[in-house]
């Protein structure tokens, strides 16, 4: 599956999910100082965005180590895609939890908010299929974070201008094209597994 700037941009917007994320970083920013909230939104995107630049580096170093194959990744990556979509589409009930008071550092903001297994593997899939288009992926994780960043940091003023509804109308949005892509991503690995089948 050739994935160009722009698909791999989109990709990776709707895999991170900045307007999902919405709710957990005011939960777990309900703690810290409202003039500080920015600067710890803004450290969390940028740990979550070397973290995921990290993968693009060593990606197939990681694979080769495993011994996986792109195929593998591509079905596996267009499987967990398909879980994230569904829980984006129909969100699990809420469960209440204790939260540590204070300001949250890495987990759970960075890691697995934004940077979760399925970036992750999204990262490792680009590079392993395309490696000469390792600039175009970071440029597409640069927009992204971005993104996110501005989403995240402008968050309260979304949530309060466009309303709670809006927010998870949206945000199921996001799932239904996640859950397409993945079924696309799943239907390509297969075909390349049948036709390396019949032809061994």
């Amino acid at each position: 599956m050739q994935y160009t700037f722009l698909s791999a941009t989109i990709l990776l917007i709707l895999i991170t999910d900045p307007i999902g994320n919405i709710p957990i970083f005011a939960n777990a920013l309900q703690h810290v100082a409202p003039e500080r909230r920015p600067r710890v939104i803004l450290r969390e995107v940028m740990i979550a965005f070397l973290l995921l630049l990290t993968f693009m580096f060593v990606g197939e170093s990681f694979l080769r180590v495993m011994n996986l194959n792109e195929l593998s990744l591509q079905i596996a990556g267009g499987v967990i895609l398909f879980l994230i979509a569904l829980r984006m589409i129909f969100p699990p009930a809420k469960v209440e939890t204790a939260e540590p008071v204070g300001e949250p550092l890495i987990v759970p903001l960075a890691i697995p908010a934004i940077a979760g297994p399925s970036a992750l593997a999204t990262v490792l899939l680009l590079v392993s299929q395309q490696p000469e288009k390792r600039m175009e992926w970071i440029a597409a994780l640069c927009v992204t974070m971005t993104l996110s960043a501005v989403v995240l940091v402008l968050a309260e003023r979304i949530q309060r201008v466009a309303g709670d509804r809006f927010v998870v109308a949206l945000e199921r949005l996001m799932g239904l094209v996640l859950v397409a892509v993945s079924i696309e991503m799943m239907l390509r690995g297969i075909k390349i597994f049948v036709k390396q089948v019949a032809g061994a």
